[in-house]
């Protein structure tokens, strides 16, 4: 009985890894992660050949560059579904702490690359941003530190949580990156929630998101510009969002046909903010409404393997992962059709940007590993774990 309830598989003695993978990983997931990716590539075909010319490119150049960084991400996405709880753990702290320091000298050694917000740090042959491998691993971080407060004269990993999260949010508005700070805010407050946060602690939470944007409105040009931007009742035609939002519109439900949108030749980040614009106007809502779907079938698919779990390390990880990753794409979305304020963020496996990717690959392996169909045991071992 417990096997049904649970999900539990039998264990099989001598079992290759390949067969036992295969056997347990969520292979829709997958199957909807390649379709994402492949249609990213599709739309890149469309929306960056007008880049590559304007940068002396070849028109594919782009492309092919989403092309190499996409199937680094899926081989780095399979090889991390093939580790255990254990090592994702591990690894999940380590690249943390890299990904932290890395943040930390971005004001020394970053660049904006003429948009603004120090993000990136330039390497010659590309760029990297830190802030897209640092959300997957504070993730893990965040759900150990909750999860030990949870046992037996365990540490007060919530306080550490919440001061770890203030912590960073501060850092990545400093750059500033308010989509990013808001994400790792987000995905904290999904976590705590989940170990069972009191509802005072989330009020007074959401406060302090209230009183920080307040501040942040008053004290930050670029903020301020872009609420500015979002709260006018007039939008500007000649502005990203005025492409956007008009390419939309002319592409209706069947869109204009492939090729025939003029949006890419206007939006300078066409290819990765803005990549849904460029769904929308050459192939219409229908493909847009497949992207959300996707998006959608992965986060729920996870949310509910990840009901039948005990450990509550992996249960909070694994949903701090999973509404990271739907949140993002929500964000994205909503900034196209004018439903939130610009962010600057990406729209996972779709846009184009090797960090953006391979993080992506990452942080989904991380969740397909904690997502595996696993023997769960008996209720009463982990009240006797609990109770030693």
């Amino acid at each position: 009985m417990t096997e049904m309830v649970y999900g539990a598989v039998p264990t099989r003695d001598g079992e290759p890894i390949l067969p036992r993978w295969w056997r347990t990983v969520d292979k829709w997931s997958i199957s909807f992660v390649l379709i994402l990716f492949g249609i990213g590539l599709l739309l890149g075909l469309a929306a960056s050949p007008p880049l590559a010319e304007r940068n002396g490119f070849e028109p594919f150049h782009y492309v092919q560059r989403q092309a190499f960084f996409g199937i680094v991400a899926m081989i780095a996405m399979v090889c991390t579904t093939m580790m255990t709880p254990q090592l994702v753990r591990r690894l999940g702290v380590i690249g943390f702490f890299v990904a932290f320091i890395a943040i930390g000298f971005l004001p020394i050694f970053g660049t904006d690359f003429g948009k603004g917000a120090v993000r990136w740090y330039s390497l010659g042959f590309g760029s990297f941003q830190p802030s897209e491998f640092l959300k997957p691993g504070f993730v893990i971080v965040a759900a150990w530190l909750l999860a030990a407060s949870q046992e037996i004269n365990g540490p007060p990993g919530k306080s550490y949580s919440l001061a770890l999260t203030v912590v960073i949010a501060g850092l990545l508005a400093l750059q500033p990156d308010f989509g990013q700070a808001a994400l790792i805010t987000f995905s904290w407050g999904v976590m705590y929630f989940i170990a069972g946060a009191p509802i005072t602690v989330l009020l007074v939470l959401a406060g302090g998101v209230v009183f920080f944007g307040s501040f942040a409105y008053n004290n930050s040009e670029h903020f301020a510009r872009r609420i500015d931007g979002f709260l006018s009742p007039e939008v500007d035609p000649t502005t990203q969002l005025g492409y956007a939002t008009n390419a939309i519109q002319e592409g209706g439900f069947f869109g204009v046909g492939v090729g025939e949108g003029q949006v890419k030749w206007s939006l300078p980040d066409a290819h990765t903010d803005f990549i849904i614009a460029v769904a929308a106007e050459e192939y219409g809502l229908v493909l847009v409404l497949i992207i959300l779907a996707l998006f959608a079938a992965i986060t729920l698919r996870s949310l509910l393997r990840l009901m039948k779990e005990r450990d509550p390390f992996i249960r909070l990880a694994g949903t701090g992962l999973a509404c990271i990753f739907g949140i993002q794409a929500l964000i994205n979305t909503g900034v196209a059709v004018r439903l939130l304020p610009a962010k600057g963020m990406t729209l996972p496996f779709v846009s184009y940007g090797g960090s953006s990717i391979i993080a992506g690959g990452i942080a989904i392996g991380m969740l397909l590993a904690f997502t595996r169909t696993r023997p769960q045991g008996e209720i009463g071992d982990l009240l006797v774990r609990r109770g030693r």
